[in-house]
């Protein structure tokens, strides 16, 4: 009959139009990121993952999520959440590194007197990453050659203690004994800071005070 015919008709019209259609974009496949870049992207996602929940966030899945890559992805890069920790941990030590280097002044004093506040500064703008670096070591587990990258910051404090000491701004002969001095004051000052832990009014103040009278006593006696 008529009828028959046109929805006999009607469904090999549509049969054919859904043939034909090109397919839908899935939406994994849609956020695949080209190969070269998905080292940056995972990355990327690793930081922001860690600043939003911290260490305990970064799981294989949840980086290959936020990256919009397979999990397969993560394995293949770093090796898995290992490789990830490791490459924030050394990111986190070059640009401590870098903050340090870039401190400035007309003096090795007022240089060493900036690192300071530069390391003060990058702890409170990387909280996670901070407490990564030194709170999360034995679950990092560094390998020797991210170690040496870590210790290149320190390098740089030990530079700038020597450089005082060239000048006569600093006493002592042994820069890294200086230095660690330093590192050991500040650090502990920051870390106490990190977790709210401050009896006065100013945090920013009395930690400007403390490095003040810690350099004047590694002053050379006049």
């Amino acid at each position: 009959s008529c009828s028959t015919a046109f929805h006999t008709n009607r469904t090999v019209y549509y049969t054919a139009m859904v043939k034909t259609q090109p397919p839908k974009p899935n939406k994994a496949t849609s956020r695949r990121t080209k190969s070269s870049d998905v080292e940056q992207v995972l990355l990327d996602a690793a930081n922001a993952l860690l600043v939003e929940h911290g260490p305990a966030g970064l799981t294989v899945r949840a980086v290959a999520t936020e990256a919009g890559v397979a999990p397969m992805g993560v394995y293949n890069r770093f090796d898995g959440k290992h490789g990830l920790l490791e490459a924030l941990y050394v990111q986190g030590f070059n640009e401590l590194r870098d903050r340090v280097n870039s401190a400035s002044g007309p003096t090795a004093h007022a240089r060493l007197r900036a690192a300071a506040d530069a390391y003060r500064a990058f702890a409170l703008d990387s909280p996670q990453h901070y407490r990564l670096m030194f709170e999360h070591v034995t679950e990092v587990d560094p390998s020797d050659e991210a170690v040496e990258q870590a210790y290149e910051s320190f390098g740089a404090l030990v530079a700038l203690v020597q450089a005082c000491q060239d000048a006569d701004q600093l006493a002592g002969t042994n820069e890294v004994s200086v230095a660690q001095q330093i590192w050991s004051a500040i650090h502990g000052a920051v870390s106490l800071e990190l977790v709210g832990i401050s009896f006065t009014e100013d945090p920013a103040q009395t930690y400007s005070d403390m490095v003040d009278a810690l350099l004047v006593g590694l002053a050379p006696m006049r």
